[in-house]
């Protein structure tokens, strides 16, 4: 075994100065809500940071929904479309402001969405949901209303150059018109919102190269017609074509609001949908119920960690009083990590955080009834620790990494099937067992040589619970 695992350190006093400043970093970290470094020579600002802790759906309420490819049962669903969708998904409620949210595939054909603190459940389900197919139609002389319904010869997911197309009619009616889309929105290059001509808010695009050849070559040849754009088939606007637009940048004005021309550039920017989806499910946990959840989670974990501390000492004694001194500097940098790292705390991540105490309490415990076990065979104290730490290692360092193999298998299958809750219960208790590994080999180990080298007892007895 490596002398780093045995016995007392010759001079721990390098290693206590270390975990002095790492506790001292981590509360700093535990007690503040954002971090700000200035420059002391020009005052400037270095770092800034924000640290709010990221509380999940079930701790402060908010919004799940689980969509659903909509396609027929027997309709095989290609995993990169829905990887896809599930991005778009995801940068289009980012762009809303809807923060902290957690988008992943379940399965082949559905995704999993959570919106902790989300309030306007309408307007994400209707971003989510729309496919967002922006079409550039040539209708002529035609000016459709906005919100009307055109027929274009472009079908989602077509590989092939749309062609005019006519609807033959089988009950004597005269068949729709259906148009012609010169373009789609996958030409655009960027998309921001800014004002009209007459100060109202309107959408400003620039165009990839193809895309400003095929729309100078049509303005050119059809100015004074209408060139109608859609969303999904609806009209959005119909302006007229004034003179031939060779730069490839456009705008796109109507009856927008701030709010509904912030949302169509969101879907525009973020592209269209490879795959429609349809809402299976919602499920909305009102604020009030993840307050109460959180004050009854603190106040069981508040409550179990006195029974431990109190418990380590009245039963280990001296040892056992270090090892509360471990258990508290494992507490404040197991939430320092999670604060500055912006992992989301759930109900089943404070389990496993809670979970992972227990770990760290497993090896202080291995270790001091291995030094007991020593001072009553006769060893002297520095022989009985050497012994204590070098025979409990092997067992320390298997259940632990046993632990942590289980909480990757846990967090894969959550990853892999959507199960959020088994995602964040496997994530916190794999750190926190790599956090309490580090606290009872290097924080209970250097501690406990400190006190050793400068309170040497003899009533073994008493000290130590024999």
């Amino acid at each position: 075994m490596d002398g780093d695992y045995q016995g007392m350190i010759r001079n721990p006093y390098t290693r206590l100065a270390l975990i002095v400043i790492i506790a001292a970093l981590a509360i700093w970290v535990d007690v503040t809500d954002s971090i700000q470094i200035r420059n002391p020579l020009d005052d400037t600002i270095l770092v800034e940071r924000s640290i709010t802790p990221r509380l999940g759906l079930d701790l402060q309420g908010g919004l799940q929904v689980l969509l659903e490819a909509d396609l027929p049962a027997d309709t095989p669903v290609d995993s990169e479309a829905m990887e896809t969708a599930r991005s778009i998904v995801e940068n289009r409620t980012n762009a809303l402001g809807v923060s902290e949210n957690l988008i992943q595939l379940a399965g082949e054909r559905r995704i999993v969405g959570e919106f902790p603190g989300a309030e306007d459940a309408d307007a994400i389900l209707d971003i989510i949901q729309q496919t967002g197919l922006l079409e550039f139609v040539d209708t002529g002389d035609f000016r459709p209303e906005e919100g009307t319904i055109l027929q274009t010869d472009f079908a989602v997911g077509s590989t092939t150059e749309p062609t005019p197309t006519t609807v033959p009619a089988t009950d004597g009616t005269v068949p729709p018109t259906v148009y012609h889309t010169i373009m789609t929105g996958k030409e655009l290059t960027s998309v921001n919102v800014g004002l009209g001509s007459a100060g109202s808010p309107a959408i400003d695009f620039t165009l990839s190269p193809e895309g400003t050849t095929i729309f100078a070559q049509h303005t050119a040849a059809n100015i004074g017609k209408i060139l109608t754009i859609t969303l999904d088939k609806r009209v959005v606007s119909a302006p007229g074509i004034e003179g031939a637009i060779p730069d490839g940048q456009g705008q796109i004005s109507g009856s927008f609001t701030a709010e509904s021309a912030n949302q169509l550039a969101v879907q525009l920017r973020y592209g269209s949908l490879p795959i429609p989806l349809k809402v299976v499910e919602t499920r909305i946990i009102g604020p009030t119920l993840g307050e109460d959840s959180l004050q009854k989670s603190l106040v069981a974990g508040l409550i179990g960690m006195i029974i431990v501390i109190l418990f380590m000492g009245i039963y280990y004694r001296l040892p056992g009083i270090v090892a509360d001194i471990s258990i508290l500097f494992y507490a404040a940098i197991a939430f320092a990590i999670f604060k500055y790292f912006h992992f989301t705390l759930t109900l089943p991540g404070i389990a496993g955080f809670l979970l992972s105490t227990g770990a760290a309490l497993d090896a202080n415990i291995l270790i001091f009834e291995r030094l007991k076990e020593e001072l009553r065979n006769g060893r002297n104290l520095s022989q009985a620790v050497d012994q204590g730490w070098t025979r409990a290692w092997s067992s320390i360092r298997d259940s632990n990494l046993a632990t942590i193999i289980t909480s990757l298998i846990l967090y894969w299958f959550g990853s892999t099937f959507g199960a959020t809750i088994v995602k964040g219960f496997s994530l916190t208790l794999a750190l926190g067992v790599a956090i309490s590994l580090f606290t009872a080999i290097y924080v209970t180990r250097t501690l406990l040589t400190a006190v050793l080298q400068n309170f040497k007892p003899k009533n073994f007895d008493f000290w130590f619970g024999i």
